[in-house]
Order: structure tokens, then sequence, then C-alpha cells
């Protein structure tokens, strides 16, 4: 029995990771870092207030651990803002936690993350996905999914615009374009616990096509 670390579980992506690391069996204890209490009760539960501008907060002992972390430039009011919570923070997280005894880290990047990307956001992701290699765990696994469908408590334009056509135009997002169908965040979370459970060594990455292969569709 592991125990399961999540970041950013107040998040689209990270409330289905968490309700879904409680609901497995898989984990006897599951750790969320948090700036303020969630509204979440469960015996397995332990909520930890971390300040993610004190690393050291973030020195938290456990197996696998979920990196849900991310914002966007128009909520982070900068580049620098943005990079802070999309790059600096999950790396302090990933070192801080490795030097815990984490063996998995698993992380929630996006599709068209590349370090050479012209694309600001783009580049941010793909700078933090080829940091993260040169870290030694066991396991890391990268998700990679498009535009996201779940309930917000934000508005956003783009995954409001994938709630809409996902249903009446989902028939034309198949081949090559699958790649590009908008994902529910259920399935997302799903990924990286089955990457979880079937824990093998070095890096895997899932792209959003196989988000939805390993979701059954």
């Amino acid at each position: 029995m592991k125990t399961a670390l999540i970041a950013g579980a107040s998040g689209l992506t990270g409330k289905q990771c968490l309700y879904q690391c409680l609901e497995s069996n898989d984990y006897f204890k599951v750790i969320v870092l948090v700036r303020k209490q969630l509204p979440v009760k469960h015996a397995k539960l332990e909520q930890v207030v971390v300040d993610y501008d004190r690393p050291e907060t973030l020195a938290i002992a456990a197996d696998d651990v979920f990196c849900c972390l991310g914002t966007t430039i128009k909520k982070a009011g900068s580049q620098d803002a943005f990079r802070k919570v999309d790059f600096v923070y999950p790396m302090e997280l990933a070192k801080q936690t490795l030097a815990k005894g984490a063996t998995g880290f698993f992380l929630v990047s996006a599709i068209g993350a590349n370090k050479d990307s012209s694309i600001f956001y783009s580049r941010v992701k793909g700078e933090l996905e080829e940091t993260l290699r040169q870290l030694p765990f066991k396991t890391l696994c990268i998700v990679r999914p498009s535009l996201l469908i779940g309930t917000r408590t934000e508005f956003r334009l783009g995954e409001r615009i994938a709630q809409i056509i996902s249903k009446p135009l989902g028939f034309l997002f198949f081949g090559p374009l699958k790649q590009y169908k908008p994902v529910k965040d259920t399935e997302v979370a799903n990924a990286l616990l089955l990457i979880a459970k079937n824990k093998t060594s070095g890096t895997t990455i899932v792209d959003n096509a196989m988000i939805i292969e390993m979701s059954g569709q």
C-alpha cells in the first residue's frame, strides 16, 4: 500500500485525481498540498497547507506524486508569474519529494509541449518536461491532454468551446484528429492512475489519443 501526494487538487484535473486516489485500493493515504483547506472529508485524506514560494514546505514523504499545477497567462497576470506556477513550482515539488523518497512523478502537461516552441505556453510546458527527465525518478509519467472538459469555478473560453463542440462534433475527431479531441478531466485522472498502478521504470508519455483510448473510448 502506498501514499499518494497531489499538488493542484483544487483544479479541474487535480480534483478528479484526488477523488480517484481516495477510491483506489492502491493508496492507504492521500496527501493534498493546499493553500487553504478543501471542503473534502475522507478517512485516507490528509491536507497539508504549504507555501510554494518556500520550497522546504514541499518536502513531504510519498510514493507517488501527482502534479496537476497549472494556470493561464491571463490569470497569472504576466509571463513571469505564469512560469513560476507552471515551471518553478512543479520543479521544486519534484526535487523536494524526490529527496524524501518519492519514486513516481506524474505530471499533467499539455498538448504541443515543446521546449523549442515559439509559443510561450508550449515552450514552458516543454522546458518543464525536459528538466523533469533529468531527475532520477524510477517512474516519470507525462500526460498531454488537449482541451479539457469539466466544471471549473473560473471561466476559460477555450474549455467552454470544447464543451460545446465535444458532443455534436465528436465524430470528426478520429484518426490523426483524435489527438485534438476535447478530453474529460476524469479521463486524464484515470490515465494518471492507470500508469501509477502499472508503474514501470523510465519515462512514459501519454498523448491525448492515448488518454482517450485508456478510458475505453
